[in-house]
């Protein structure tokens, strides 16, 4: 929020030195290539004032002007602030608090490891899996700091060391979310500021997400085995009592009642039901963008998804009895825990509103057409998804990144004549890649943290890894340009 806060200032007193100008646009608001030419922004210094002081307002509820093109609060036109996306953060966040409040989903993978404490590769393989599925649905990331205390003294007492326990759980979660699907937080919040449907490229991302999740899982079982064959291989070492645990260590199997199935049954046709709802059936089965829906095809996009997890999380209260106070304080928490993502992109939106209010947004594409132009539509892929890296590092809310840099990068697409998918594919593939290993991320410097396992040492674990993933995204994104 910070950092954001600084761009805010900064882009403001930009616009006062960035020309001013526009591209004619097509029946669809699309900028048409070729047509840019400067215009005044008509905008006094009162005027830049108050956008900057109002930029957090419009960045939730401005309301672009039809004629004019200006945004502001009080204005007649479509919404252009980021108000649906904001309150469909709140719904999901609500949603998964009620199903971590139940105790379910903990129990479930507690259970999964439990069960599979004696087979090493198919324990690594399985939270991992489960991981990936939790991170690409809906950006399961943080909550692995849950789970270094089963996963350390689970994979210690099968002869692995504490790396192969941070590997499983940062590289698990961590590839899902790099693969999003439908994840709300990166996949949904980049696609609405993209101006496309949630469910527009999950084909592409779908076998993305099972070849980087297969890469990724096997680079952590060969690393296990290998120090499950000469201990003296081990990246992180052993500290004094690890090689003396044993599987008994592990503790009783926990088991899952009547309610935690039910809750986790509820949690798979929640998630199920979400992707079924915003998947363009049509242009996905036929490859035709322009393809007719089918009939049974729902369209759904934000305001409906937000409706079906507040609905979801009030049910998931039902079904586990948690009784009318706990579930009513529960879905409060868990909106209160994810303001702060929120707030990310109502920020990053204000940005955005100050750059079209001065007119600067199509002098920023413009300039940006002249690099890209005359590029493949592969190498314009990589491009994007190179040019990301340095973003992600910088703002690591995969939210306030998608709200503040999609505005520019998606009419670029049109421009190669790519899909905004494929942007929207890029750019969460940069996201997702730079917070696998960057120190700015909670998920990463606490999963070594808990896990008693020095940075440095992680650092050497993980980097061929990337490398590995770094050239299969670049083809992954190529191939996705080449196609559409």
């Amino acid at each position: 929020m910070t950092v954001l806060a600084i761009v805010t200032v900064a882009v403001w007193l930009l616009a006062f030195l960035i020309p001013s100008g526009q591209y004619d646009r097509n029946d669809k608001g699309a900028p048409v290539q070729g047509t840019y030419h400067r215009v005044s922004s008509g905008q006094s210094f009162v005027d830049r004032l108050n956008d900057l002081f109002l930029a957090p307002v419009n960045g939730l509820y401005g309301i672009r002007d039809t004629t004019s093109g200006e945004v502001g609060p009080s204005l007649t036109g479509d919404l252009y602030g980021s108000a649906g996306v904001f309150l469909f953060v709140l719904a999901i966040g609500a949603f998964i608090t009620v199903v971590f409040a139940t105790g379910a989903l903990d129990r479930g993978i507690e259970r999964l490891a439990h069960r599979l404490r004696e087979r090493g590769t198919l324990l690594i393989a399985g939270v991992m899996l489960v991981f990936s599925v939790l991170g690409t649905v809906e950006g399961f990331a943080e909550e692995t700091l849950g789970f270094y205390g089963l996963l350390v003294p689970m994979m210690l007492a099968l002869g692995y060391d504490r790396m192969v326990a941070v590997g499983t759980a940062i590289l698990g979660a961590g590839v899902g979310v790099l693969c999003s699907t439908v994840n709300p937080f990166a996949t949904g919040v980049a696609s609405s500021a993209a101006d496309i449907s949630l469910g527009d490229g999950i084909a592409l991302r779908f076998v993305m997400w099972l070849v980087l999740t297969a890469v990724t899982i096997a680079y952590v079982v060969r690393y296990a085995r290998r120090v499950q064959k000469v201990p003296a291989r081990s990246l992180s070492g052993f500290l004094p009592g690890d090689r003396e645990r044993t599987a008994t260590d592990a503790g009783e199997a926990p088991q899952l009642t009547g309610t935690h199935k039910a809750v986790l049954i509820v949690l798979g046709l929640v998630f199920a039901f979400m992707i079924f709802s915003v998947v363009p059936w049509s242009s996905a089965l036929t490859g035709k963008a322009d393809a007719t829906p089918y009939s049974f095809e729902l369209g759904w996009s934000f305001p409906q998804l937000a409706a079906l997890f507040l609905c979801a999380a009030v049910l998931v209260g039902l079904v586990a009895r948690l009784g009318e106070q706990k579930t009513s304080s529960t879905i409060i928490q868990g909106a209160g825990d994810f303001i702060s993502p929120a707030l990310v992109i109502m920020l990053a939106r204000g940005v955005t509103v100050i750059m079209n209010n001065s007119r600067i947004t199509d002098t920023v594409l413009h300039s940006i057409e002249g690099v890209v132009k005359g590029t493949s539509s592969g190498l314009f892929a990589i491009i994007v998804f190179v040019v990301n890296l340095p973003l992600a590092f910088l703002i690591p809310s995969t939210s306030g990144h998608a709200t503040l840099a999609m505005p520019i990068l998606a009419p670029l697409a049109d421009f190669a004549g790519v899909s905004r998918a494929v942007v929207v594919t890029a750019w969460q593939a940069a996201s997702g890649w730079m917070n696998l290993w960057v120190p700015t991320t909670a998920v990463t410097i606490g999963g070594v943290a808990l896990a008693k396992v020095g940075y440095d040492r992680y650092l050497r674990f993980v980097w061929p890894l990337l490398v590995i993933l770094f050239v299969l995204i670049c083809g992954f994104v190529a191939l996705g340009a080449a196609v559409t």
